[in-house]
């Protein structure tokens, strides 16, 4: 390419061209438009006359101009000028461009873009063949047309990774086994990474190697951590530089489900450090819904930290060493902890076989001091597995001989025989107070009231080990609360009761803060490989280069060891993971990360990314030429006389000259008329209302969907049948496109991947349940779904029913209208018959009546039935009218599958009559009125 004057031209000979335009000004001066010939009878006595004297007339200047300007316009065009060339030497031969292609160059990728673009058309230009590596997902080196490549541009993004060993030693050796040689443009990430010297040296091996980057350090975050009341976020970029404060951004759901940013902290970049840590405090339930951290205006995924079950709410099980007293509530060992706990975690209840199934986040053992040998086996393995034991004293501790002589595994310390007093054996004066929590305490920081006073505790024994497990202590020095850790666990003992027998602790509001410390720190430790070997971790969301999450689809299940530690690739990608009963995040940097700039050999040339993109002019000025032609071509043909009368010679003029200069043409409009009406929506709504029809929701899954519909056909066949009730074929509905408020019921089976509807189909959904219309939601997962667990069935149930305007809900209690509204029930199964079934809380103030069976309920409807028994699975039928799927085993399956059709015949005469039947409340009345 030849630059002249800042302009580049691909073809700089044609421009001799221009040394032609004087001799063409000559020539069109000398010939001028041609006259128009009119006839005219009075020439014919000119004839035979002659004139010594003749001149010629010539083209009018600013015409010849209008000409010049139009030919030096082409010839500039075929030149192929380029505005801002590249100026880079351009080389012979093959070119390899190389790019890291991973998350650091996603902040600037389009900068990446535009750079590869300029690159490739000075290859193409100069005709050398090019060949394009990503090394995050590098293929066989194939030199092809520039512009070939450039016609993929477009399909490139980063990867959600770092190029890995294996991809830079096939790069290599691909570059080592080319057949020719080439040079090398590298357009780094800026980030060094194992691997990359093998690559250097086979790229330089073969040629010229020239090196393309930013100039600026990478940022990332690391995964949060939650660490004395407190979200604690590390920082790093790769470069020490000035002072730099950046800020990051909490994102999450608000109660309606749509995504905000829930809160926003700042960070500072010390002057010449290279990492720092910012701590975010929020309540429990707003840290609940946070989704992700990232830092704001640096879109990659690097600036991304994904949450995971580490900072949700809590799973605590109770346990109580004795029976609470009726009556005596304040004095129930477990009631401040259920006041304490309940705002911040959910509490499960029973014994200790059945909650350690559940696999909660925090056991806690009020008074409890023997446990058998299975129990303490099982409770063992928990804490060891990751577990928190939180234990309190009380006398039955104090009275037993529970780690005594030796320090029992699940105590933290050795304790004395008795406990410690006001007027005992081992008594103080006068209660103590609490001393201030050392630095290392999880408690550090919290204010203590002077009011909290201990009147009784349960003594340690004297250990070299007690100073270290001693977390908070009395003003005299005596422990109160001692930790330990048990394998990935920890085992906490307050040496007090639970209640206010011992201390005011439990009254204050410290308690509620000690306590909500101890529970969220029990899982705040990321699980090891050895903890998931052998389990497999299906992928729900993975994250690209620019720190989007998209549905991973089909991607393959990962094994637990290599979820915990192996690299990020193609295999392995930051996102989401679920195991069944946990969900782990995988971020694209490790606790321990340390982003380290890339270096090269003194001799490679570093340029950076700060380059204007070339614009070739050619395209303009070839149509600036064609313009110019035709304002010639019409200006020759007025001059002549050929365009029109004189008085619209002006008007014309001026109206091509504007729409040569792009002037806007007047906007047309021809007769506006009105959209036909939606047909088939039409004859929806007649075939939805011609007869009753009930109807199910649509998944997108074929199969569900299909079951569904077979489901509504037998309950639509059972109630023809069987009551005055004839409904018609029921239908699938789409939320998105149907109406719904033809439909007295809709049937919604939950599955874990159908999408979630729109805003506009949530207001339709809403209209529809405030209307009178009901949702029977059915999980289908009452036979995998156990106590204390949450299936993904459940998890997406409360994704789709968030929106919604639901009233609170209760199990269906024994004297609810459905059961009894056609047949008298007590269960509602389906093809599962364990699960629990949710409708509309009584209000309040329901009372029952006297020799009535239920209570004096309004005639409302509930709006939703939920629960998990499969029941369209229970109804479905062939088209031969025999039972689709089976349902239990013999006479006691078809006895089920009979009390389920029963249940749907309920609920449909429940949805179109009301609570009916509780207006026998006005038998009496009726009866002693016709006896009179």
């Amino acid at each position: 390419m030849t630059i002249l004057a800042g302009i580049g031209f691909t073809s700089p000979w044609l421009l001799l061209g221009l040394l032609a335009l004087p001799l063409l000004w000559l020539l069109l001066r000398a010939i001028p438009p041609a006259p128009v010939r009119r006839r005219f009878p009075g020439v014919a006595l000119l004839l035979g006359l002659s004139d010594d004297d003749s001149i010629s007339d010539r083209t009018p200047w600013w015409l010849m101009l209008l000409r010049m300007a139009a030919v030096a316009a082409v010839i500039l065009g075929l030149a192929g000028p380029v505005l801002n060339p590249q100026r880079d030497q351009t080389g012979q031969g093959p070119l390899l461009i190389v790019l890291d292609a991973g998350w650091p160059g996603a902040p600037r990728w389009a900068d990446r873009i535009a750079l590869l673009d300029g690159q490739l058309a000075e290859a193409g230009r100069a005709g050398r063949p090019v060949a394009l590596l990503s090394l995050t997902a590098p293929e066989p080196l194939q030199f092809q047309s520039a512009d070939v490549w450039r016609s993929r541009l477009p399909g490139l993004a980063p990867a959600a990774w770092l190029p890995t060993g294996d991809q830079l030693a096939a790069a290599a050796r691909d570059a080592a086994a080319a057949a020719e040689d080439f040079d090398t443009h590298w357009l780094s990430d800026g980030l060094d990474y194992p691997g990359r010297d093998g690559l250097i040296a086979a790229l330089r091996a073969k040629g010229a190697l020239r090196v393309y980057e930013t100039g600026q350090p990478v940022l990332g975050l690391g995964p949060a951590r939650f660490e004395d009341g407190a979200i604690h976020i590390t920082l790093h970029r790769s470069q020490p530089g000035p002072a730099r404060e950046v800020t990051v951004l909490t994102q999450g759901r608000d109660p309606a489900g749509t995504p905000r940013v829930l809160a926003s902290v700042p960070a500072r970049f010390e002057a010449g450090t290279t990492e720092t840590d910012t701590a975010l405090a929020l309540p429990a339930e707003l840290r609940a819904r946070v989704t992700r951290f990232e830092l704001q205006a640096h879109r990659s995924a690097g600036a991304v930290s994904l949450t995971d079950d580490g900072l949700k709410r809590r799973e605590v099980a109770l346990i109580a060493g004795r029976e609470d007293r009726e009556g005596l509530e304040l004095l129930a060992p477990l009631h401040y902890l259920q006041q304490a706990l309940k705002p911040s975690a959910d509490l499960l209840h029973g014994a200790l076989d059945d909650l350690l199934p559940a696999n909660p986040d925090v056991i806690v053992l009020a008074d409890i001091a023997t446990l058998s040998p299975a129990e303490k086996s099982a409770l063992t393995d928990w804490v060891d597995g990751g577990g928190m034991l939180l234990r309190f004293a009380g006398p039955r501790l104090a009275a037993s001989d529970v780690s005594r002589r030796e320090e029992d595994p699940l105590m933290p310390v050795r304790l004395r025989s008795g406990g410690r007093t006001v007027g005992g054996a081992m008594s103080w004066g006068e209660p103590k107070t609490l001393a201030p929590f050392p630095d290392s305490s999880p408690f550090a920081g919290l204010p203590i009231p002077a009011d909290v006073t201990v009147s009784a505790q349960v003594m340690a024994q004297p250990d070299p080990t007690l100073a270290d497990r001693v977390i908070a202590a009395l003003s005299d020095g005596t422990p109160l609360v001692t930790r330990k850790s048990l394998g990935q666990g920890q085992v906490v003992l307050f040496h007090v009761t639970a209640n206010a027998e011992w201390s005011t602790l439990p009254l204050s509001g410290l308690f509620v803060q000690m306590l909500e410390r101890l529970a969220v720190t029990s899982s705040a430790k990321p699980p090891e490989a050895r903890e998931l070997e052998g389990t497999t971790w299906r992928p729900v969301q993975v994250m690209d280069g620019f720190g989007t999450l998209h549905d991973a689809g089909t991607l393959p299940g990962v094994d637990g060891a290599a979820l915990a530690e192996a690299p990020l690739g193609p295999d392995l990608r930051p996102g989401l993971y679920d195991g069944g009963d946990r969900r782990l995040a995988r971020n694209v940097l490790p606790a321990d990360a340390v982003l380290t700039p890339a270096s090269w050999p003194t001799d490679v040339p570093v340029e950076t990314l700060s380059r204007t993109p070339e614009q070739p002019l050619g395209g303009l000025l070839l149509a600036t030429a064609l313009i110019l032609l035709a304002l010639d071509v019409i200006a020759s043909l007025a001059l002549g006389g050929r365009l029109m009368p004189p008085r619209r010679r002006t008007a014309a003029l001026i109206a091509v000259l504007a729409l040569a200069a792009g002037l806007p043409a007047p906007e047309l409009r021809a007769q506006e008329t009105p959209a036909p009406p939606d047909a088939a929506a039409t004859e929806f709504a007649i075939d939805a209302t011609r007869e009753l029809m009930l109807a199910h929701v649509l998944t997108g899954n074929t199969q569900v969907d299909d079951i569904a519909q077979a489901g509504m056909v037998g309950l639509s066949d059972t109630l023809f049948f069987r009551t005055s009730i004839e409904p018609t074929d029921p239908i699938g509905v789409d939320l998105e496109r149907d109406e719904l408020a033809f439909f007295p019921l809709l049937y919604w089976p939950v599955t874990p991947d159908q999408p979630r509807p729109s805003d506009a189909a949530y207001v339709k959904l809403n209209d529809y349940l405030r209307s009178g219309g009901m949702i029977l939601f059915d999980t289908r997962d009452a036979d995998i779904a156990g106590f204390g667990a949450a299936s993904p069935n459940g998890r997406k149930l409360q994704e789709l029913a968030a929106p919604l305007d639901i009233p609170p809900l209760e199990p269906v209690p024994a004297d609810h209208v459905l059961t009894r509204t056609f047949y008298l029930l007590q269960v509602f199964p389906g093809r599962h018959a364990n699960g629990q079934v949710w409708v509309e809380a009584a209000p309040p103030d329901a009372e029952q009546i006297e020799g009535m069976p239920f209570r004096n309920l309004n005639d409302g409807v509930t709006p939703v039935v939920i629960g998990g028994n499969d029941w369209a699975g229970a109804w479905a039928i062939d088209r031969n009218g025999n039972p689709l799927l089976p349902v239990g085993r013999g006479l006691t399956g078809e006895r089920q599958r009979e009390l389920s059709l029963r249940f749907g015949v309920n609920l449909v005469m429940h949805v179109l009559t009301g609570n009916y039947k509780s207006d026998q409340v006005h038998v009496p009345a009726l009866l002693d009125r016709l006896g009179q």
